[in-house]
């Protein structure tokens, strides 16, 4: 039985070592294979934030010019002539005869004033006109007859002169008298107040009953005044229209616009050049210009909005690119431009006229140059960049995309290649 016993430990401690052995290897295996995978990793991931660290950007290639711009301003509506008819004398309004809305002809009374004090005015200049009148014939008459006593021991030359002195002293006073009569008979001629011009009445503030104040109008509880009418004529309407400094050029006698109003849907009215104030506004930097447009139909009221629609000679000569694509720097006004080594260099540029999205550049940039479209802050100068194609349906406008790019997938943090440059300038 001992030896039986003695033989069996052995054989035990054998596989005891072998399965240690085989252990030990999977282990290391497992160590090893942890530590490669590791690396790996690492590797993909340091390749990963290089490749992300270089931007991503999307280019287009600057614009010919437009042959013809457009531009749509709003425009204030006035009267051809609008007048505020106030009232000359004091006294209370007697009756009214035109409405607002009422057509009118010049001449035509618009109102009647009753002025009690000023009729007993007028009348007393009558009468003083009439009393120096017969104080100057009865001088007259003792003038003649002193100067027929003239050259005689009756009279002397004093007292002849004296009373041809009278005379004159009677007939000017006579001539005061005439002038205030006058004054008081023009007066009365207010009491009537008259349409200035042909047109419509476009307010009424008068009734029967109101106080009126000479030259002050309808005299409300505060003591202020204001007009008793307004008159417009409106045959023909002025339309003052603000234009902005960088569209001043389109400025000429032969300027039309293309007037459009709320009230009219789809309605246009041809309005032509009357004036400018050839000035500029210091706060808005725009200039008044005016104007005028026929209205036989009355269709035009005074003091309306109106959009005014322009159309100016373009010049296709001069470069157009998004505004977008402008970087606003310390360096000044400039432009992100891919050099063959997919490099930036940021170039200074001179802009022109705004055209609302797109803006002109008069220097700085060449027809073929690859402008990156909506740049950002901080790319700097000879940085490497990825091209990559629009996003369809968000910056697809205007930019010209790279054919090797799956336009149904997005692209804007994916680069698009190394493959060489298409016919229309952009390289993948």
């Amino acid at each position: 039985m001992t030896a039986t016993g003695e033989n069996h430990t052995p054989h035990r401690s054998g596989r005891g070592r072998l399965y240690a052995t085989v252990g030990g290897i999977v282990l290391a295996a497992v160590v090893i294979g942890g530590i490669v995978e590791r690396r790996i990793h690492v590797s993909h991931l340091k390749a990963a934030t290089q490749d992300a660290a270089i931007p991503r950007v999307q280019i287009i290639l600057p614009q010919k010019g437009p042959k013809t711009r457009t531009l749509d301003l709003p425009g204030n509506i006035s009267a051809w002539y609008q007048a505020p008819i106030y009232a000359q004398v004091s006294g209370y309004v007697q009756m009214w005869y035109k409405d607002i809305g009422a057509k009118v002809k010049a001449g035509e009374i618009l109102a009647t004033i009753d002025t009690p004090g000023l009729d007993a005015q007028y009348a007393a200049s009558k009468a003083n006109f009439d009393v120096a009148m017969a104080r100057y014939r009865l001088a007259q008459i003792t003038a003649r007859r002193w100067r027929a006593l003239q050259g005689t021991q009756a009279v002397s030359q004093q007292e002849v002169d004296v009373q041809a002195a009278n005379a004159e002293v009677n007939q000017a006073e006579v001539e005061a008298a005439r002038h205030e009569v006058s004054r008081y008979a023009a007066l009365i001629g207010f009491k009537q107040l008259v349409a200035p011009f042909d047109g419509v009445v476009t307010s009424r503030l008068a009734d029967v009953g109101d106080y009126v104040n000479a030259g002050g109008g309808d005299v409300s509880s505060r003591g202020t005044a204001t007009e008793l009418f307004s008159v417009a004529d409106v045959h023909r309407m002025r339309i003052f229209v603000s234009i902005p400094q960088d569209y001043a050029d389109i400025i000429s006698p032969k300027l039309t616009g293309d007037v459009s109003v709320p009230q009219y849907p789809g309605k246009v009215f041809r309005a032509k050049f009357l004036a400018t104030a050839r000035a500029f506004n210091s706060g808005t930097r725009t200039v008044t210009t005016e104007l005028v447009v026929d209205n036989d139909k009355r269709e035009l009221w005074p003091d309306s909005y109106a959009n005014v629609h322009f159309v100016a000679p373009g010049d296709p000569d001069i470069l157009i690119i998004p505004e977008g694509a402008l970087v606003f720097r310390a360096q000044g006004m400039q432009v992100a431009i891919v050099d063959d080594d997919n490099r930036i260099r940021l170039r200074n540029v001179t802009v022109g006229t705004n055209l609302g999205t797109k803006v002109q550049v008069l220097a700085g940039i060449g027809p073929k140059d690859r402008i990156v479209n909506n740049p950002s802050a901080g790319l700097l100068e000879g940085q490497k960049v990825y091209l990559v194609g629009a996003t369809t349906g968000y910056n697809d406008a205007g930019a010209t995309a790279s054919p090797g790019v799956d336009k149904g997938d997005d692209v804007r943090a994916m680069p698009a290649g190394d493959s060489n440059a298409s016919d229309t300038g952009v390289r993948q």
